[in-house]
């Protein structure tokens, strides 16, 4: 379970000294149950032996992933605003050259070996979860996203997706405008913006997950 945690990298642990001042507060009023999304084609076919939540350090490997560098982070929480412990959030989207994790997706020859393309993280009594991954960039015929899956003991799982808000693109994703409600959409499209206070160019990007749970059978 250790794996599930932050693990070696201190440089997770100093992220709420600037990316949890992006937004403070949550409103936990009127929360709308956030909107499932497939789980898609290219979750992993064969999970990597790293599977912490920095994404862009692999263990045996010197160099770090290409790409913006994005300190993801938010709260897994039920429709009345109460925070959701023990719940295993799991990341996968594709490389700064657009490519998976995943033997059947394009050029693995040309996947960048130091993106771990995976990760998870069990929450604590507070709902928390933060990743270090990837701005996520264009796939075919797909705006940039990031794939999340949740799993609360005893329950299946629950997959989402969150996209960049501001990215044309977003507009012409049939699997994002598939969600006939716009209240219900906006809840999937979140600003990635820079890191108050970064020395290097890095964002934020805070994505709550509102769970609309059903009693347990």
């Amino acid at each position: 379970m250790g794996m599930m945690r932050i693990s070696r990298r201190r440089l997770l642990t100093g992220l709420g000294s600037s990316a949890l001042l992006l937004a403070s507060g949550e409103s936990l009023a009127d929360l709308l149950a956030t909107p499932l999304q497939p789980l898609g084609p290219f979750y992993p076919d064969r999970l990597p032996l790293d599977q912490d939540n920095d994404l862009l350090l692999v263990d045996g490997r010197q160099g770090q992933a290409s790409g913006i560098v994005v300190h993801l982070y938010g709260r897994v929480l039920d429709v009345h605003g109460a925070p959701l412990a023990d719940a295993l959030v799991e990341i996968w989207q594709v490389d700064g050259n657009g490519i998976y994790l995943h033997g059947k997706d394009g050029d693995q020859a040309r996947r960048d070996a130091n993106f771990q393309g995976y990760g998870r993280y069990l929450t604590a009594g507070d709902g928390r979860y933060r990743f270090r991954t990837l701005r996520p960039v264009a796939y075919r015929g797909r705006a940039p996203h990031i794939h999340f899956a949740v799993t609360l003991p005893g329950r299946p799982r629950f997959t989402t997706q969150c996209y960049i808000r501001g990215e044309r693109s977003n507009q012409g994703d049939a699997i994002l405008n598939s969600i006939a409600d716009p209240r219900a959409r906006e809840r999937l499209i979140v600003p990635f913006v820079p890191s108050a206070g970064a020395a290097v160019d890095e964002q934020v990007a805070r994505f709550t997950i509102v769970l609309g749970l059903t009693p347990a059978s």
